[in-house]
């Protein structure tokens, strides 16, 4: 009789002991290489550096962390999430750079009800008419560094301005941002090819118009080959450059170095932003990858998982219950490195934006330094058209 109460007892802990086993899954396609491939090796280090933190767990349950590179191929990305969702079973999902990915995977995960955390695009169109409880912009919405740009470039004067960025949703939400900011028309509006590395033509026409100043949204490589080909072309004596925080970010300065300095870019976070989670986060990011500060790419990334930590705790980690795990994750009850962090009813952050520029400091580094708020609490344009 005693084996026979035994066996039922531990027949009846079974399920409960298979539950507790079972990890919480994370699909993260990383961009490792493409023309987002710097950007991807930034977010890649946030995401494992928060993964660390949390001891490869999520709200302390056991988690599995799928990272695979997609290369910033849409068709690419859209065969890596029909895997995730149907022979992994992933309960979240992030990581794309670029915002034709971003659009090009997200009705499939909708469909799915698996939660869409971005740890960096942030397309208008989800902002907006086609915004969905299971999207989360962690990051910003794309026009947002661009619109703050833009005031930032009126507020300093330039009265004459050549705009250019990539042929790609995220560089029309950018001019139109940058547009709506400086409220002014720019002399000239140029887009290029994405992941365009030779810029003679643009440059020419640059020179042609001598501009007071040239604002680019030019991510990763392309940024760094326009700066080095703008510098050597020797317009940089005669036209200020500004940008977002991608186009002048650590990851930039690393290649470019010196003839960034003096330019202003804007951004909802920077390594020197006063708060005690961000000094946490910037410390310990650079004791785990070689005293390099992180990039804008990096503190989005380490949000993200933080973010879904605290969903999967607030539930009990019962992430199967989709609708607790959507409005947890509303209420983004993690300590952010932007300090208090909270979404619109379109599930993008209202957030304070800030103006950085490029510095030598007294020990030589060239890095950014923060020098001022742009905006205080800024939304999004498109929140009114979101009707869900």
């Amino acid at each position: 009789m005693r084996l026979f109460k035994n066996l039922v007892a531990a027949a009846l802990l079974l399920p409960a002991i298979a539950l507790a086993q079972t990890p919480i899954k994370v699909g993260i396609a990383n961009d490792l290489s493409g023309p987002f491939a710097a950007l991807g090796a930034e977010a890649r280090d946030g995401f494992n550096l928060a993964i660390k933190q949390l001891g490869n767990k999520l709200g302390g349950q056991p988690a599995e962390f799928i990272q695979t590179d997609m290369g910033g191929n849409p068709d690419q990305a859209r065969q890596l999430v029909t895997r995730y969702i149907q022979r992994d079973k992933i309960d979240f999902f992030t990581g794309p750079i670029g915002s034709n990915v971003a659009l090009a995977v997200g009705p499939a995960l909708f469909a799915a009800k698996v939660p869409y955390l971005s740890n960096n695009p942030g397309p208008s169109q989800f902002a907006g008419a086609q915004c969905n409880d299971y999207w989360f912009g962690v990051s910003y919405q794309n026009d947002a560094f661009h619109e703050a740009a833009g005031k930032v470039a009126a507020d300093r004067g330039f009265k004459k301005m050549v705009i250019l960025a990539p042929d790609y949703p995220a560089g029309k939400d950018a001019l139109n941002g940058f547009k709506r900011g400086y409220k002014l028309a720019p002399n000239q509006e140029v887009y290029t090819k994405l992941g365009q590395i030779d810029y003679a033509a643009e440059l020419a026409q640059i020179r042609d118009v001598k501009p007071d100043a040239i604002y680019i949204f030019l991510p990763g490589g392309m940024g760094i080959n326009f700066v080095k080909q703008f510098v050597s072309a020797g317009l940089n004596k005669s036209v200020k450059l500004v940008g977002p925080g991608f186009s002048a970010d650590e990851d930039v300065i690393q290649a470019v170095g010196e003839p960034l300095i003096g330019m202003f870019n804007t951004a909802q976070w920077a390594h020197d932003l006063d708060n005690a989670q961000n000094k946490k986060f910037v410390e310990a990011f650079r004791k785990e990858y070689n005293n390099r500060y992180p990039a804008v790419y990096a503190a989005q990334a380490y949000d993200t998982i933080m973010a879904i930590d605290a969903a999967v705790k607030a539930t009990g980690g019962k992430v199967a219950d989709r609708e607790a795990v959507i409005a947890a994750l509303k209420k983004a009850d993690f300590s952010s490195v932007r300090g208090p962090f909270k979404y619109g009813v379109n599930n993008f952050p209202i957030q304070p934006l800030y103006v950085r520029v490029v510095e030598k400091g007294a020990d030589g580094r060239i890095t950014n330094k923060l020098v001022g708020k742009v905006f205080e609490s800024y939304q999004d344009v498109y929140v009114g058209e979101c009707k869900k």
